[in-house]
């Protein structure tokens, strides 16, 4: 599969050009740097790199490809990722290709006996002000997706935990609610999620659905 992943020299991007090579895809890497694609090019020298600020993506970009995978991150402008997913959105209605995958954040999931979001967790946390409006837009990014019905996407949501390590080969897979391992733990590592991703679009499962995984 030819596969076009934004973001691509983040922690989960990166990640999921290593998980896309391994099973034999076409990796184009996107991104603003200059600098940060030329390393990753270093990195997976079979990728080819396309430098190009995500906004400005056209239709005959995502054309070229079966996937595209949003792994776009705006930690201070958090906004951006919904207005990322619908300009996706806007350039590939109706059509066969490419499928959208998105990676998504925890805090859209539920937890506890009344299935509440963890969004109303993380708000609670003593200094969160500064940096819950991410999870917050995540929320509504997959709300916008929801009710997206003429392109093909899937959205995939790590665990509390998203950190950099080597991939689970038994994890946990879930659909809305937040998992947690034998240990009490809800901990993702950024290979077990980009395994999974790939494995998705591969073999689909979860039609136009979020879904998430975690470490067992």
């Amino acid at each position: 599969m030819k596969v076009l992943i934004i973001g691509a020299t983040g922690m989960a991007g990166s990640a999921t050009v290593n998980a896309a090579l391994a099973a034999g895809d076409e990796v184009t890497a996107n991104g603003r740097s200059a600098e940060k694609l030329a390393d990753l090019k270093k990195e997976f020298p079979a990728i080819s790199t396309l430098q190009k600020d995500a906004f400005d993506l056209t239709k005959e970009d995502l054309a070229a490809f079966d996937v595209v995978v949003d792994s776009f991150s705006a930690p201070t402008k958090a906004f951006l990722q919904i207005d990322l997913a619908a300009h996706l959105v806007h350039l590939v209605r109706e059509q066969e290709k490419p499928r959208l995958a998105f990676i998504l954040g925890a805090a859209s999931l539920h937890t506890g006996d009344d299935r509440h979001l963890l969004l109303d967790d993380l708000k609670k946390i003593p200094g969160s002000e500064a940096w819950v409006s991410g999870p917050a837009n995540q929320v509504l990014e997959l709300d916008f997706l929801k009710n997206v019905d003429n392109v093909s996407w899937f959205g995939i949501s790590p665990s509390m935990e998203f950190i950099a390590g080597p991939a689970d080969p038994e994890p946990l897979i879930g659909q809305d609610d937040l998992l947690t391992n034998n240990e009490g733990k809800s901990v993702v590592t950024s290979d077990t999620l980009a395994n999974v991703l790939v494995a998705e679009y591969h073999e689909p499962k979860h039609p136009n659905q979020r879904f998430t995984v975690a470490n067992h």
